[in-house]
């Protein structure tokens, strides 16, 4: 009789998820059986939650988004931050006819008023959301001539981020979401590639995420969200624990009316080549083409020849 061989995908040994459903029928009406201590460690809820297994649950977070990369041949992203709050025209131009709406009411109110004059700055910005979804576009479709391919990468949410999506799934494109469990925000934007949509618990670990496969970040006007993005990949940059990569600031007028870094180079806290570590842009067609200018079309320079964080 011919011998039988083990496949190598084949293990002697019942996988954990197979232990875990038998484990279900150990229950033999005992104290002991009912016991918590007798739970499966990894799958007793309550005791992964434990405040002394953060250490497990940071390497969890870490390995999940990496893991489903890798499975769906993620290599190479564009980042792009921006503020949730900057909304598309028509959203922009209903937040200015409710604010207006609710000043006639109350003429008297001063907050009113000022709430007039945020949803008209607001509705100015919109045409970064539709220079977002055109980039989101852009990045794409170019990507097709780009071994290998680029994928568009946001924070997951409204705004800038729910442009950046749309413009990729706009032209039948996948793109990334790196959601983060906040105070009565952010479901993910429907935009997203449903399988590259994840969320996250600890701030840490998504930054990590946006950096570890970027060959260039672009940041829209926002807010403490988006600086602390922009000056954390910065800081990784200019310190060398990342690559250098094209970091474009979209709205020239927006980010030096927010952040005088000629003024941060003359106090002599940052360098020239710091200060040049950024670039602008006022277009989607801009932004690409600085995108593209530190790269081979058709050739290997973008591929990253290491992670850039570890």
């Amino acid at each position: 009789m011919a011998k039988k061989t083990l496949i190598p995908s084949e293990s002697p040994f019942p996988t954990a998820k197979q232990d875990a459903v038998t484990s279900i029928s150990y229950d033999y009406g005992t104290a002991q059986s009912h016991s918590p201590s007798y739970r499966l460690a990894y799958d007793d809820f309550d005791f992964i939650m434990r405040d002394e297994l953060r250490p497990v649950r940071l390497q969890l977070e870490l390995l999940k988004p990496e893991l489903t990369q890798l499975e769906q041949n993620i290599q190479a992203t564009v980042v792009i931050f921006g503020s949730a709050r900057v909304y598309d025209n028509e959203a922009a131009l209903q937040a200015v006819h409710n604010a207006e709406e609710a000043l006639d009411k109350n003429p008297s109110n001063p907050e009113l008023e000022n709430t007039v004059a945020i949803a008209c700055r607001l509705l100015n910005k919109s045409r970064y959301y539709d220079e977002a979804r055109k980039l989101g576009a852009l990045i794409t479709l170019g990507a097709k001539n780009i071994k290998p391919t680029l994928t568009v990468v946001t924070g997951g949410g409204p705004g800038i981020m729910e442009a950046a999506n749309r413009g990729a799934a706009d032209v039948g494109g996948k793109s990334m979401g790196l959601n983060i469990v906040l105070p009565g925000e952010q479901k993910p934007n429907p935009y997203i590639t449903p399988e590259l949509c994840f969320q996250f618990h600890y701030f840490a670990i998504r930054k990590m995420h946006f950096l570890m496969r970027a060959v260039a970040l672009v940041a829209f006007p926002g807010g403490f969200g988006t600086m602390d993005e922009l000056f954390e990949a910065l800081t990784l940059i200019q310190t060398k624990k990342v690559r250098r990569i094209p970091v474009i600031l979209f709205g020239e007028q927006y980010w030096n009316k927010l952040i005088n870094f000629d003024m941060l180079v003359a106090e002599g806290v940052i360098t020239q080549d710091d200060r040049n570590l950024i670039q602008y842009a006022e277009t989607a067609e801009q932004a690409w083409r600085l995108i593209l200018k530190s790269y081979t079309i058709n050739g290997d320079n973008l591929n990253p020849t290491k992670k850039a964080t570890s």
